[in-house]
């Protein structure tokens, strides 16, 4: 990965991208996972590990709340819908194209 921005840029595009995500509820996970092979989940997990790793202690659920603005459930409860069997495959086919090559 070219690292052709600053932290300081890469931190404010990452931060209007979650404000972005938490405007947008009716971009749901399932649509993120079937286009972009990532959801809001994903970005919570990344930026938990990465705070791990930095030497800090997050919690699963505490990245979650700080992505979808409200704790996990309660944004699953307002926003996610059925999963339908097509956005199941979609979602399966995108994540597929995830995996590293051989």
């Amino acid at each position: 990965m070219s690292n052709e921005f600053s932290d300081e840029a890469a931190a404010i595009a990452f931060r209007r991208l979650v404000a972005h995500l938490q405007h947008r509820h009716d971009a749901e996970n399932i649509d993120l996972m079937g286009l972009a092979g990532f959801c809001r989940n994903c970005l919570a997990d990344w930026v938990m590990e990465a705070t791990n790793a930095a030497g800090g202690n997050m919690a699963k659920e505490e990245a979650r709340n700080a992505i979808h603005g409200m704790p996990s459930q309660e944004w699953k409860r307002k926003f996610q819908t059925e999963a339908t069997p097509e956005k199941l495959l979609k979602m399966k086919n995108s994540m597929a194209k995830n995996a590293a090559p051989d």
